[in-house]
């Protein structure tokens, strides 16, 4: 199973585009920080990774401000056939606060 949780924020927000479809899609760069428990200790983390979503989300997404942190459920992919590099694809997110 390919399931992420993360809460983040919003740090890069690319402006909306479409396929030759016509499908809307939002990239983005989001940013966590926190304390994750390994091995039965506290481990700060921080990271920044890439992230997308598609379709009418991708139009919600496009409409937030930076610096918002969202809770996002989703999936990690490479972002190419060909690529080895990972992003977040996001299938659904709520807005936990904003600026």
């Amino acid at each position: 199973m390919n399931r992420l949780r993360l809460r983040a924020g919003i740090v890069v927000l690319a402006a909306l585009r479409y396929t030759p479809a016509g499908i809307p899609v939002c990239e983005a760069r989001l940013k966590h920080g926190g304390a994750a428990i390994e091995a039965g200790l506290e481990r700060q983390v921080e990271f920044e990774v890439a992230a997308v979503a598609v379709g009418s989300l991708a139009e919600q997404l496009a409409a937030e401000p930076l610096g918002v942190i969202i809770d996002v459920d989703g999936f990690i992919a490479t972002t190419s056939r060909r690529s080895q590099r990972l992003r977040v694809h996001i299938t659904g997110y709520t807005r936990v606060s904003g600026v």
